[in-house]
């Protein structure tokens, strides 16, 4: 199985930054990518950023040239560098790994979520 834990989110007002990060563990083979994923109140899960082993990102129009998704690959963890941030990007934040625990087994794994709240 593979573990993750998420940490960084916060209060924040308008126009200010966060950092988010996600710590992969557990039975890792090879991870395929990461990413980020938020859910507002009343709203679908939406995908926020993601990264793929050969290091290509792909970001929602909403967050593009705002966000940053990177990766350090030496400690299977991914972060989501937020800047410029708005009210409208209020939600529970979370983390996805999709990963090989063996040559022949994928699966996909849900962090805990963390709020992230913007103040105007």
């Amino acid at each position: 199985q593979v573990q993750l834990v998420e940490s960084g989110g916060g209060l924040v007002q308008a126009g200010g930054s966060l950092r988010l990060s996600c710590a992969a563990s557990g039975s890792v083979f090879r991870i395929v990518a990461m990413g980020w994923y938020r859910q507002a109140s009343g709203n679908p899960r939406e995908l926020v950023a993601t990264t793929n082993a050969g290091g290509a990102s792909d970001y929602a129009d909403s967050v593009k040239g705002r966000f940053t998704i990177s990766r350090l690959n030496a400690k299977n963890t991914v972060y989501l560098q937020m800047n410029s941030l708005k009210p409208e990007d209020t939600a529970v934040y979370y983390c996805n790994v999709r990963a090989y625990s063996d040559p022949r087994i994928w699966g996909d794994t849900w962090g805990q979520g963390t709020q992230v709240t913007v103040s105007s």
